[in-house]
């Protein structure tokens, strides 16, 4: 059974409500990352100098040695840029992502963020890679730094952010069970579910784009004036969608040895000062987003089709190919994964069935359905699914004359063409069914056998949005 990992649909086109408090057209979440004293170090006991995010652009690593101009932006950001951007700040509901180690080493620092009421999420216990530990090194720096946030800031984290992370973080993370969220995700502008292990965990996502590490990359920012007009325009939209009626998260990330030197932290204030000049905008903690989504979106309960066994989803989509259950048997083969646990994604797993099927299996599936208003009808001998698509296009309240007209025109057709006439009657009434009926009984037989095809696939997505929409 092949099964992929990665959702590529999300919530599509029509995102839920955020219902952000107060009607809020935006959520902004600010988020200050403390990673001084907590970088690659051989005094920390790695092996080699940081050369990440710094003034130092073509930084590489020294093996063995300390890099004392590295350390020196690093301590900028704790002894000089924290407390710039702390005076900016202080007074909004922000997030703190705090490496462990580098707050422990931040006494004055911490005690400033919790007097402001900052929230102060996980960084992990180092800023560092995790992408080549073993899951028992991570799981277990995974526990140290959820031990040290709570011995150096009094309570334990409620959100977790690796940066750096491994393929294994998010799981790893999650298997703690005491996280309201997970932020190591750039996937969506608005908080959304996962499940690891069968338990479901809420991920609110962060960004790479809104932040001033692109200050310390070669294609980012160079100038105050381009980050303040990148994050005004992304507000922005972001606004005029909220106005609209689909309000989303703008995520900016920060660093106290970027964004807290004077030339940029100007550019943050005019940003701040452009988002306070709009009415109805929330600035909220990541957590306080955590909450409420958690309280306003639980996650869906139920089984979801990719992770149906065999046996359950023939069960709960063989029928929507009528009486053709072979068609879920082969789709449960193929390559499915979070992308198809909807009405869509089921449905593209068996119209790829029977579309690769052959003309004769695709004949027999047109000759499993029943005639409209046909003899089945009349005996009630039709699925369910069939007498409720008749019932709802009034098929069920035929006068005798039309009742005589249809089965008149199902016998020419089937006559014609080998195959029962098939429309998806939800999308017409009787008048539009018997004009169709007319039109259609005109095409020759290979137009009208794609036709009968297209009819087939469309009943079989009406049919799954039903179901998914249950």
């Amino acid at each position: 059974m092949k099964r992929y990992p990665r959702d590529l649909t999300g919530y599509g086109a029509n995102p839920p409500a955020a219902a952000w408090p107060k009607g809020a057209k935006i959520a902004v979440q600010i988020v200050l990352n403390y990673e001084e004293g907590g970088e690659n170090n051989i005094l920390h006991g790695d092996a080699a100098s940081e050369a990440f995010l710094s003034e130092i652009t073509t930084a590489q690593p020294w093996e063995g040695q300390r890099h004392l101009n590295m350390e020196s932006i690093y301590e900028y950001g704790a002894r000089a840029g924290f407390w710039r951007v702390h005076r900016m700040l202080k007074d909004l509901p922000i997030t703190v992502y705090g490496v462990a180690t580098a707050m422990a080493r931040a006494p004055e620092q911490v005690a400033a963020m919790k007097q402001a009421g900052w929230e102060i999420a996980s960084h992990g216990l180092k800023w560092i890679e995790h992408r080549d530990m073993s899951e028992e090194e991570e799981r277990a720096q995974i526990a140290q730094a959820i031990a040290l946030h709570h011995s150096v800031t009094g309570s334990d984290p409620r959100g977790w952010y690796t940066g750096r992370c491994s393929e294994n973080t998010l799981r790893l993370v999650a298997e703690t069970g005491q996280f309201d969220y997970i932020a190591d995700s750039y996937a969506d502008d608005l908080p959304y579910w996962a499940t690891f292990d069968g338990k479901d965990q809420l991920i609110v996502p962060y960004t790479l784009d809104c932040n001033d590490m692109r200050f310390a990359i070669q294609a980012g920012f160079t100038t105050g004036d381009q980050f303040e007009s990148y994050l005004k325009d992304s507000f922005d939209v972001l606004y005029a969608e909220g106005a609209a009626g689909a309000p989303k998260m703008l995520s900016i990330g920060l660093h106290c040895r970027l964004i807290g030197r004077p030339g940029r932290a100007a550019a943050l204030q005019r940003v701040i000062d452009h988002f306070k000049s709009h009415e109805d905008v929330w600035f909220a903690t990541r957590l306080q987003i955590a909450e409420h989504w958690a309280e306003t979106h639980p996650p869906a309960q139920g089984t979801r089709a990719s992770e149906m066994d065999r046996d359950s989803f023939v069960a709960e989509f063989g029928g929507v190919f009528e009486h053709s259950p072979w068609i879920a048997e082969a789709a449960h083969d193929l390559e499915l994964g979070p992308t198809h646990d909807c009405a869509q994604g089921v449905h593209q797993a068996l119209t790829r069935v029977f579309r690769g099927a052959s003309d004769a299996q695709r004949l027999g599936v047109l000759n499993a359905h029943p005639d409209l208003a046909g003899k089945l009808a009349a005996a009630g001998k039709l699925t369910a699914e069939s007498t409720s698509e008749q019932a709802g296009a009034g098929l069920d309240l035929l006068t005798d004359e039309e009742r005589a007209t249809f089965q008149k025109l199902n016998a020419q057709y089937v006559e014609r063409y080998g195959f029962p006439f098939i429309i998806a009657v939800r999308d017409h009434d009787k008048q539009g069914i018997m004009a169709a009926f007319n039109r259609r009984i005109e095409n020759d037989r290979a137009t009208e056998f794609e036709e009968a095809c297209r009819q087939v696939e469309r009943i079989a997505k009406l049919r799954l949005l039903e179901k998914f929409a249950q």
